[in-house]
């Protein structure tokens, strides 16, 4: 199986929780340290799907990887590979498939209630729940792209998580762990 290549923007946003996912279901995984200079794969086709982390940056700023990360993306879903992003990574997606990226009202900073949507989408993803806490570390962000469905909001941001088939954009971080969220504070 080919691996999953993990997008790190920033040395203090690893995958978490996701790693332990992918582990313990025996899915290989690579990082791709994006803020250590690593270059950005040429082709999506090398992995079994692409997962973006977040980072302290915009989607805006004039970064020489931002616009081979946005490209890859458009890519690999064109190719029907999977792709997930959590925070500056929803970004990323959002922007990569038409949507828009800019300042939310407030920053969200913490632990807070994320409400599911109530359609197929958000069904398909979350399953039965309706409300989960997610933890929250942000000051941008983004619209739900076109094609896509919200599935998810929470009382400071609109638009917590978007779904467009396979492909995940979320706002809020679901794969922190106690070591990241010290890193973070």
């Amino acid at each position: 199986m080919k691996p999953v290549a993990i997008f790190r923007h920033s040395s203090t946003e690893g995958p978490g929780y996701f790693a332990t996912f992918l582990d313990s279901r025996r899915v290989p995984w690579r990082p791709v340290k994006v803020d250590a200079g690593e270059q950005v794969p040429a082709d999506p086709r090398e992995f079994s799907g692409l997962a973006f982390m977040g980072g302290p940056m915009s989607v805006n700023d004039d970064l020489p990887w931002i616009s081979r990360v946005l490209g890859l993306i458009d890519e690999a879903v064109d190719a029907d590979i999977p792709v997930l992003g959590h925070c500056l990574g929803g970004q990323l997606i959002s922007k990569a498939l038409g949507g828009k990226v800019t300042r939310n009202g407030v920053k969200e900073i913490g632990w807070g209630a994320v409400t599911v949507e109530d359609n197929a989408p958000a069904r398909d993803w979350f399953g039965a729940t309706r409300e989960f806490s997610g933890f929250h570390w942000h000051g941008e962000t983004f619209t739900i792209p076109p094609g896509a469905t919200k599935i998810a909001a929470s009382p400071y941001c609109a638009n917590q998580a978007f779904a467009l088939g396979k492909h995940l954009g979320m706002q809020c971080h679901v794969e922190m762990t106690p070591g990241l969220i010290r890193a973070w504070c």
